[in-house]
């Protein structure tokens, strides 16, 4: 420690061990040591004393839809790694459409490369994406960095980015097992989909008719299949369906290699309490029903479902239609993930330990990140989040960072103010003042990658 620029001090610091009063000492950017917490500052390093607040470490949100370049005006690198700070995020994975082009060869990855450089107020990777028609494309973008590849089972929504068939998904994920790859899987079956009643309108309930639970259950059970054909590494997106975690579980004991994620809005919204023709709730999968969230919650617990990621998908507030049927399916939660889910965390009898091993440790681990982010430890980035957890405040849309401040958050009473968040040791963000950008973009080989 005697070479420390920077000492961190709180009576509530959660590390790998558990929850103690604790100085963490920070040097270029890592954490050197993490000592009691009256540990004599050494001459030359700057403390910084918290009091009671806790520290944690940054999280990290692996499924952003940040839409730079192309739809910039829905969302955009420098407003969505703001609100990303403002909410305790130190580093993200961006997803590789809504974008325009896709992060689907290698030209299109540096393009997006290129334009997050100078605006990423903290650390930034990128997803690639497996379409029909660039398995050839997959191994060049491994090579470049890219955390692993996204496909869709059923229309994405967007038509730069078209869905796998099942013989598709085998070429893929018999690429991307070649090399030890990553595939994530946004899991609707379309032939349930299309035989789902389509009524359209305002009606939340028809919405929800219209994307069945049997869907997700489907296309779950043919993606596990074929992880267990190819002995691939997979991962199951945004998961709201209950009735899929016995199968889910199922094939872990049968040696699947699958984790899965859920998202807040599954966690902390219900369909019992979405209004009609309040699209700023819509996303597909969409919010379930309050039993269904139970479930969920006991899988969390119990370790069957692994981290908890935002799906951040915004829109410019047209799209948010009145019609469920044809507005723009996303959720806008980057700046509130932290305190949603800790609000319901709480009520449910879990702790800030358990927030952080579901929105840090895990997300990290999922993408190989869990030497450098993740936990306060020495040798990983000194990327802290400092939270308030009994002060509470209410969602005003004016006061969020996103392009466009639409919620299904507004109005909610939440606890957990975020006072400040850090990147390795500089304060990126304040009771709501910025610095300027100071994150970097990773990749999967070296971690850090020189713009």
């Amino acid at each position: 420690m005697s070479d420390a620029e920077l000492v961190l001090r709180s009576t509530r610091v959660i590390t790998p061990e558990g929850t103690r009063a604790a100085s963490v000492a920070v040097t270029g950017g890592e954490i050197t040591a993490v000592l009691p917490h009256d540990a004599p500052v050494p001459a030359g390093a700057r403390l910084e004393d918290v009091g009671d607040h806790v520290v944690l470490p940054g999280l990290v949100d692996t499924h952003v839809h940040v839409n730079d370049p192309g739809r910039t005006e829905w969302e955009g690198f420098w407003t969505a790694t703001r609100a990303a700070a403002a909410g305790g995020i130190t580093t993200l994975v961006d997803m590789p459409l809504n974008s325009v082009p896709p992060t689907t060869t290698v030209a299109h990855l540096r393009t997006k490369r290129e334009v997050a450089a100078d605006k990423a107020h903290i650390d930034v990777g990128f997803w690639g994406g497996a379409l029909p028609d660039n398995v050839k494309d997959l191994r060049p973008l491994h090579e470049a960095g890219v955390f692993g590849f996204k496909a869709f089972l059923s229309p994405s929504g967007v038509d730069e980015f078209p869905h796998l068939d099942q013989e598709q998904l085998a070429r893929s994920l018999a690429e991307i097992t070649a090399f030890d790859g990553l595939l994530i899987v946004h899991a609707e079956d379309p032939h349930h989909l299309a035989a789902a009643p389509q009524q359209g309108g305002p009606k939340y309930s028809h919405f929800l008719a219209s994307r069945p639970r049997d869907a997700e259950d489907t296309a779950i059970a043919g993606l596990l299949a074929q992880a267990k054909r190819f002995n691939a590494r997979v991962h199951v997106l945004h998961l709201s369906s209950g009735d899929a975690l016995p199968l889910i579980a199922e094939a872990r004991a049968e040696g699947v290699r699958v984790t899965v994620e859920t998202c807040p809005h599954y966690l902390t919204l219900t369909a019992e309490e979405v209004p009609d023709g309040a699209s700023e709730f819509k996303c597909c999968p969409p919010i379930r029903e309050a039993a269904n969230q139970d479930l969920l919650w006991r899988a969390l617990a119990d370790g069957i479902i692994d981290c908890v990621v935002t799906d951040h998908s915004p829109s410019t507030a047209d799209l948010k239609t009145d019609d469920f049927a044809t507005a723009w399916g996303g959720i806008a939660g980057l700046q509130l993930s932290l305190p949603a889910m800790w609000t319901a965390a709480r009520e449910r009898g879990h702790g800030l330990e358990d927030i952080v091993r579901w929105m840090s440790a895990h997300t990290a681990r999922q993408v190989g990140l869990d030497g450098r982010k993740g936990a306060i430890a020495a040798g990983h980035d000194a990327d802290f989040a400092v939270l308030a957890p009994d002060e509470t405040f209410t969602v005003d849309p004016a006061a969020l960072q996103h392009r466009n401040r639409v919620t299904a958050y507004a109005g909610r009473t939440l606890y957990g103010v975020v006072k400040s968040t850090w990147l390795r040791g500089q304060r990126v963000v304040a009771d709501g003042a910025f610095t300027e950008p100071k994150g970097r973009l990773l990749d999967r080989a070296r971690r850090v990658r020189t713009p």
